[in-house]
């Protein structure tokens, strides 16, 4: 029986080419567990791999996707049996294997996580790989100190996914948050995540001569890298932490020691990918705890295999805001 997919190819001349197809269960990469897909969604990872590649993609024809919700059809791996709800992120998954963009994939048992009671699978998706990275990302500060009484967490690229679930999460449980946005038609969609200050990009994306400024932030989940985030270590209070997420300002970054050496600031790297198992738990668990639904709903923005081209170029062109939900049975 054939199913959909959204396959990339790309001609003699490295022009790459997205379209739905027919594939069937032969078609698919061997592996313990077939998953039948509900959602998956779209990352930057993805736009790069539904465009040019970025590097990401070993072979071609290739199916996108670097993280979906479904359903177990089969295993020949005892920790799951048919019927199972599963969550996958990382492991290379959309970029070196055939990911979620396709009614049906073959994964390995090791890169599953059981979905945790009180998500379903739609949910899931809506949480995605930002939303496990922007979790990563608030149990690394916690677990370097952070508490509700040192005050505002800094949240850059608050717009995007990972910024968005950061956002909620870290409004929800308490925190005074400010966040960082270019796009001032942002700020009351902030807000109704929870943000309690708006700052405006180009009021902190700037390098200064000074190593260290105001102590103004207890910490900081950052998307931007850069130039901003040198700014901000200069702006860390006395033993705060900054959890580095993403780099969409930028892989350099023009600091100086001086915060790590003076305030004891502490860079904190958050790898979503290659994360373990155990802390895989850990963090879905939090996440079904600890992120409000109704603000993860207003979030979400519906979308179908067939919308996936035009969002890949859109996701990198910085033009997609919160969680895209893909159901790949529309």
């Amino acid at each position: 029986m054939s199913f959909n997919a959204l396959i990339v190819n790309k001609d003699d001349e490295g022009k790459t080419d997205a379209e739905v197809q027919k594939i069937t269960l032969a078609d698919l990469p061997e592996a313990e567990v077939t998953v039948a897909v509900d959602y998956s969604t779209v990352n930057y990872k993805d736009g790069l791999c539904i465009g040019p590649g970025g590097g990401l993609v070993r072979n071609y024809p290739h199916i996108p996707g670097i993280d979906f919700a479904g359903t177990v059809e089969s295993s020949s791996d005892d920790r799951y049996r048919a019927g199972d709800k599963v969550v996958l992120t990382g492991w290379r998954v959309g970029e070196a294997h055939w990911g979620g963009y396709a009614q049906k994939a073959r994964v390995r048992a090791d890169w599953l996580v059981p979905l945790p009671d009180g998500l379903d699978t739609r949910a899931a998706m809506a949480v995605g790989t930002a939303g496990f990275t922007a979790m990563l990302a608030v149990m690394a500060l916690e677990d370097h100190g952070l508490a509700k009484d040192h005050g505002p967490v800094l949240v850059t690229g608050a717009a995007g996914g990972v910024g968005s679930v950061a956002t909620a999460i870290l409004a929800n449980l308490g925190y005074e948050v400010a966040a960082v946005t270019g796009r001032p038609e942002a700020a009351e969609y902030l807000k109704s995540l929870g943000a309690t200050q708006i700052v405006a990009r180009e009021d902190i994306n700037e390098t200064v001569k000074r190593p260290l400024e105001a102590e103004s932030w207890a910490g900081c989940i950052d998307a931007v890298g850069g130039a901003m985030l040198a700014r901000i270590l200069g702006q860390m209070k006395y033993g705060a932490s900054v959890a580095s997420v993403g780099l969409a300002g930028g892989a350099g970054l023009p600091a100086t020691v001086i915060p790590f050496l003076l305030r004891g600031v502490n860079l904190l790297g958050i790898d979503s990918v290659m994360q373990p198992y155990d802390n895989r738990l850990r963090a879905w668990e939090r996440i079904a705890r600890d992120l409000p639904m109704d603000r993860l709903e207003a979030m979400i923005v519906p979308a179908t295999l067939g919308d996936l081209p035009a969002l890949g170029r859109d996701i990198l062109k910085g033009q997609v805001r919160g969680r895209v939900v893909v159901d790949v049975n529309k």
